[in-house]
């Protein structure tokens, strides 16, 4: 018994922010009715694959779904909706809303249909703002939301994060906002609206730190946080690769410094106190990185290890598979999919009752659950035919 479990999602999201936001609640135990175009999602086609429409991209956040091909553009797949709308707890959609709309599946008539539903739109930008209804992707919220514009803060050029890191913090945002939505309609009886934006979540996400000074009126500082934003925060070079480490507290300098042959700096003012470290944050990591620099990544693992600092080693895309604590919790899970063979799943963050999150449904292949789905909503083999007609 999941906490989700016995409830149905109709999830009619695409590419990221939608899929890895439902693939959330999948993995909660909802049971996620993936309603997908004749084409199919846009992200089975990109990566590498062994089967037509299964790609890497696809199968990292669709597990523990079903899919069901309904074309809206047909009247008998609407209508095949409208049934589902019926008995489902949520439908969550990535579509922009003036086109949700014109399908006819805005949110006042779906609730009107189904009074306990949550209904969740994942937008670009809030619906009711100048941008409503803009196309939304990860790229252009990172510019427009000010993640880009860090790199500009710290004195360079601005840069992508190397992540689709907009498209996957909304998606947190939006499974949270969900779990939360449903908890509501069951303390109510009543359906929930929830709007999540990457816009003003992004905007929010960046601003946590960065709004420093500004937070106040009038402001006392201008916005951006100096640690954060120091040239010097950065992997710190070692004699024969890199490591990350970031003693924080006065102790844990107190402690670094020794380590580091320079016992007259736990005294010196400038570093002292959080306050004095922070006024004065650059030369503090310049002189961290000149030291580090000094011995091995393994040599400095072991003394900050002993000392208790936090400290770690730089991995590669390709060296994670080999971290010890990964090995040792099994976070590489090894999965045999009925047409794509062994795979290797990731696990969750999450750990329920000490046990993982279990991999229940397998990734579904484009339509695979459509009959299975549409019986159960009580279409006959007749009407079946007519819905999935191309």
């Amino acid at each position: 018994m999941l906490p989700l479990t016995d409830l149905r999602v109709l999830d009619l999201t695409t590419v990221i922010f939608g899929p890895y936001t439902t693939q959330m609640l999948g993995d909660f135990g909802a049971d996620v009715i993936k309603i997908e175009p004749p084409e199919g999602d846009l992200t089975r086609h990109l990566g590498p694959g062994r089967s037509p429409g299964m790609s890497s991209l696809y199968l990292g956040c669709n597990r523990n779904k079903r899919s069901v091909v309904l074309d809206l553009k047909r009247e008998p797949a609407k209508r095949a909706l409208w049934r589902l709308i019926e008995s489902a707890d949520a439908i969550v959609h990535n579509v922009r809303p003036q086109k949700m709309a014109a399908l006819g599946f805005a949110p006042d008539p779906v609730m009107a249909c189904n009074p306990k539903i949550v209904y969740g739109g994942l937008h670009g930008y809030w619906e009711d703002g100048p941008y409503g209804g803009r196309p939304a992707f990860d790229d252009v919220i990172q510019g427009e939301s000010g993640v880009a514009g860090t790199f500009m803060a710290r004195g360079g050029e601005p840069e992508l994060m190397p992540t689709i890191v907009a498209d996957k913090t909304a998606a947190l945002l939006a499974s949270t906002g969900l779990i939360a939505a449903l908890l509501q309609r069951f303390r109510t009886d009543k359906g929930v609206y929830l709007e999540t934006s990457m816009f003003e979540g992004m905007v929010a996400y960046t601003l946590l730190e960065h709004q420093h000074g500004t937070i106040f009126d009038p402001k006392v500082t201008d916005s951006g946080y100096p640690r954060a934003l120091s040239p010097s925060r950065r992997p710190y070079r070692t004699s024969d690769g890199y490591i990350c480490m970031l003693a924080y507290t006065d102790d844990q300098w107190q402690r670094f410094w020794p380590l580091a042959d320079k016992v007259e700096l736990v005294t010196d003012p400038r570093f002292d106190s959080l306050s004095s470290r922070s006024n004065n944050i650059d030369a503090l990591y310049s002189l961290a990185g000149e030291v580090l620099s000094t011995r091995s990544t393994q040599e400095w693992l072991d003394v900050l290890g002993d000392a208790d600092i936090p400290a770690g080693p730089v991995n590669r895309l390709d060296d994670l598979r080999n971290d010890s604590h990964l090995k040792a919790t099994g976070f590489f899970r090894s999965y045999e999919h009925p047409s794509e063979g062994r795979l290797e799943v990731l696990d969750t963050a999450f750990r329920l009752d000490r046990q993982a999150l279990p991999v229940r449904q397998h990734h579904p292949r484009l339509g695979e659950h459509s009959r299975q789905v549409l019986a159960e909503a009580g279409f006959s083999d007749s009407e079946m035919d007519e819905i999935l007609a191309r």
